[in-house]
């Protein structure tokens, strides 16, 4: 099954390559010409006003508080976690206890 397969040696295709002894002006092809290049404008790529100022704040405060509000609901749910299990072993200890 995982063999490789090859086929007969009669049918596999026989691959002929002629190479240049010589150098021959016939086979020569020029490189196409250089392409030039656009001019770069003198202006800024990325415009800036006091309303896309305003949006950029507005977005990094908003960002902000949404991963914040995240990370304590996260760190919340440890602490509530952590001391449910507090209690369970509490519970569990006395119960062996007083047996």
């Amino acid at each position: 099954m995982f063999t490789p397969k090859y086929p007969p040696q009669d049918t596999a295709p026989i691959h002929t390559t002629t190479t240049p002894t010589a150098y021959n002006p016939a086979h020569y092809v020029p490189a196409p010409a250089p392409v030039p290049f656009a001019p770069v404008p003198n202006r800024p790529a990325v415009q800036i006003t006091p309303g896309s100022v305003l949006a950029l704040v507005a977005g990094g405060s908003a960002a902000v508080l949404v991963v914040g509000a995240v990370l304590v609901s996260m760190l919340l749910a440890v602490a509530i976690t952590a001391a449910s299990v507090a209690v369970c072993a509490v519970v569990i200890r006395s119960i062996l206890k007083s047996r």
